[in-house]
């Protein structure tokens, strides 16, 4: 494991002399120089934030993007447009390396993810395009907002494993939403219909901003929907999140790229760094509490949120 951990971790610092002679990094670079600390100091500590973000991530059942925007953009050096930017990618990334799997496990359904999806995409540019228009402070005072919001949901839902469905509503019949699945806990195959299909697509237009908006995954939000609102299993609702935010994220995505807001030299360590934070946190989460794990996760939120809520507002520069 130590040596995997010198290794990531040398490709990481490999990479980014490469990334800086490439151009198109003076505006970070010129901040980080301007804070008294080498950019490459920056950016090994970016590494090692991102790391403990995916171990506390997977462990706390949230996605990486929703710590990932608040606290980098709060506590270092970086345009907030640029961590949205690497916020995308870094959700996007995590939600691919799981897809594949998650379809094969028969847990992600298409059918469930594709309308949602549509939706939440085309949203999802919307909502770039307004963040990228506002002002930084107005975005930033917003994102506290939300992120705190956030905090309170994560704290007060409550999922239901299996939720109650009696009766499908027409769009989903219309759209043959349902499935099988195997549940090897249960040693049985769990047969589930989903309701109130409309009010779902409404909710995931609104999350498509947000996520396009701040950068952030969706999977605090998916979740709750697909499970509570639209009666899908909790298993079910956390694969075809996953599946549904590398759908999401990547029309997001093509309009931070196409301003300039993803740059690789905040992308490359955010990326690795958190995903081999969620492989440790895969191997944890076997032998810690999650329940106590999740409520670090909300305080974390709550002052993150606090944290760009105030620099916003100039209370804290």
């Amino acid at each position: 494991m130590i040596k995997r951990l010198l290794l990531i971790g040398g490709m990481v610092l490999g990479l980014l002399p490469v990334v800086m002679a490439a151009g198109g990094t003076e505006l970070p670079v010129d901040a980080l120089a301007a804070s008294g600390m080498p950019w490459w100091g920056w950016c090994l500590l970016l590494f090692i934030t991102t790391f403990l973000i995916g171990i506390v991530a997977v462990i706390g059942g949230v996605g990486g993007g929703v710590l990932f925007v608040p606290i980098v953009s709060g506590f270092f050096p970086f345009h907030l447009d640029f961590v949205r930017g690497a916020g995308l990618l870094l959700a996007l990334a995590c939600a691919l390396s799981s897809g594949p799997g998650l379809l094969h496990s028969g847990m992600a359904n298409l059918r469930l993810v594709m309308p949602l999806a549509l939706v939440a995409s085309s949203s999802s540019i919307i909502g770039s395009m307004i963040g990228l228009a506002l002002p930084e402070n107005v975005v930033e005072i917003t994102l506290g907002l939300t992120i705190m919001a956030i905090s309170g949901l994560m704290f007060f839902t409550k999922r239901m494993d299996f939720p109650v469905v009696k009766q499908q509503d027409r769009m989903a019949r219309w759209l043959d939403v349902s499935g099988i699945y195997h549940d090897p806990s249960l040693g049985s195959d769990v047969e589930w219909q989903v309701h109130r299909t409309p009010l779902g697509m409404v909710l995931f237009f609104f999350i498509g901003i947000l996520g396009g908006m701040f950068g952030l995954g969706a999977g605090w939000a998916n979740v709750p929907v697909l499970n509570l609102v639209m009666g899908t299993p909790l298993k079910v609702a956390a694969a075809s999140s996953g599946f549904l935010i590398s759908i999401a994220n990547t029309s997001a995505t093509w309009v931070y790229l196409n301003n300039g807001a993803v740059l690789a030299v905040i992308t490359v360590p955010s990326v690795m760094g958190i995903m081999l934070g969620a492989k440790i946190g895969q191997r944890l989460l076997k032998r810690i509490r999650a329940a106590n794990v999740k409520r670090v996760v909300v305080i974390m939120l709550l002052l993150a949120g606090l944290r760009a809520f105030l620099k916003g507002t100039g209370l804290w520069v």
